[in-house]
């Protein structure tokens, strides 16, 4: 039901008035939406208690990402403040049992977003990151990221049976 409030209330405040039509007219449009939502776009309750389910673990992998962002940036700032460090670029090919694309995407952004590496590309479940170092791709294709995203996807799996 959180998606029909949320069409409700986007309804509300873009209408910038409270008054009995409004709410009345608000109601049908968003159960209307709801229902074609449900039935074309192959969405149900289950899935939206599925995404309150993997909100804590959304929120962990978040919690995650900034540090492993901040650590990468303590390396990058290493190499580059440090003279007698000379990196060494490397292209580090890794494959992954990651079941779901939009796992794929988000392991691929959040190697992308940390400092120092760049996802080149993902084919199937082989990934090619650039890294400005080798030793910042070291456990790549069993960092915490993976074991978060392998958790999410046994939920996923857990619940939709």
């Amino acid at each position: 039901m959180p998606v029909f409030l949320l069409f409700f209330a986007v309804w509300m405040i873009l209408n910038g008035k409270v008054t009995a039509e409004i709410c009345i007219f608000g109601v049908l449009i968003s159960a209307a939406l709801f229902y074609f939502m449900c039935r074309y776009m192959e969405y149900s309750l289950k899935k939206e208690l599925l995404l309150f389910r993997l909100i804590p673990l959304f929120i962990r992998y978040f919690g995650v990402l900034v540090k492993e962002i901040v650590k990468a940036n303590v390396c990058v700032l290493k190499i580059i403040l440090s003279p007698e460090l000379q990196p060494e670029p490397a292209f580090v090919y890794f494959d992954t049992d990651l079941r779901t694309g939009l796992a794929r995407v988000l392991l691929a952004n959040s190697i992308t977003l940390t400092p120092g590496t760049i996802t080149v590309s993902v084919e199937d479940d082989r990934f090619c990151v650039h890294c400005l170092d080798k030793e910042l791709a070291e456990g790549m294709e069993t960092s915490v990221f993976v074991k978060l995203l392998k958790e999410m996807e046994d939920m996923e799996a857990k619940w939709t049976k």
